[in-house]
């Protein structure tokens, strides 16, 4: 089965041009000019999003953190203004990728290709992870300590899974973040601090355990 896109934005003429594209390159697609048919959308489980920043109303970044949570696949935003805070803002709501307007279309054909590749990637990898008590399932992409369930976004919990898949080793943020994001994401890796915070934090708040590791002047481990 074809996998389904879903292009989100309020420019019309785009959203049937990438459309069409798309599906000349043997995608399945949905069409949305705002977010509320966008969140109707969803019910069709795209494999990936591709979503404008700039709407009227409910614009991207808000819509990305309304849905992030409950949807799993990547989430690309579409956007002309892309200075360092706009990309630090969409990352921590909760976005996988930029791509900056305009674009070719075989630009993104293959950022496309390359997010579903790692979505692909990351189904066959092992299902079980366990560190001390904690126990990390990447079947249904969830933490438990003892029974109580640890909630994590879906970045948060990809850069968990990397540092426990990889436990001892240590790795800067720049690794950290071609690792999660991919080497083709347009992105910063000052993110990864952010990130590492919260996660540090629930885990903290949840075992009064301490995992993550900081090896200063390099970057950050997982604790053995």
């Amino acid at each position: 089965m074809a996998d389904r896109i879903l292009i989100v934005d309020d420019e019309v003429m785009l959203t049937g041009l990438l459309a069409d594209h798309l599906q000349n390159s043997g995608y399945e697609t949905d069409t949305a000019n705002d977010a509320k048919t966008a969140l109707r959308l969803l019910k069709n489980e795209p494999h990936l999003i591709l979503l404008d920043i700039n709407m009227p109303g409910m614009d991207g970044l808000e819509l990305c953190k309304t849905i992030r949570d409950a949807v799993a696949c990547p989430i690309v935003f579409l956007t002309a203004r892309i200075t360092e805070q706009d990309k630090l803002n969409g990352f921590l709501t909760g976005g996988d990728d930029y791509i900056t307007k305009p674009f070719s279309l075989p630009e993104i054909t293959a950022r496309i290709a390359a997010h579903l590749r790692r979505e692909e990637r990351s189904k066959n990898s092992p299902k079980l992870m366990a560190a001390r008590e904690l126990l990390i399932n990447l079947s249904n992409r969830s933490v438990v300590y003892r029974g109580e369930e640890i909630l994590f976004s879906k970045k948060e919990f990809d850069l968990l899974q990397f540092l426990a898949a990889n436990a001892g080793q240590v790795f800067d943020r720049e690794r950290l973040y071609e690792a999660v994001w991919g080497l083709d994401a347009e992105g910063d890796s000052s993110v990864i601090k952010e990130h590492i915070r919260k996660i540090r934090q629930k885990l903290h708040n949840a075992t009064g355990e301490a995992y993550i590791d900081t090896v200063w002047g390099v970057g950050y481990r997982w604790n053995k």
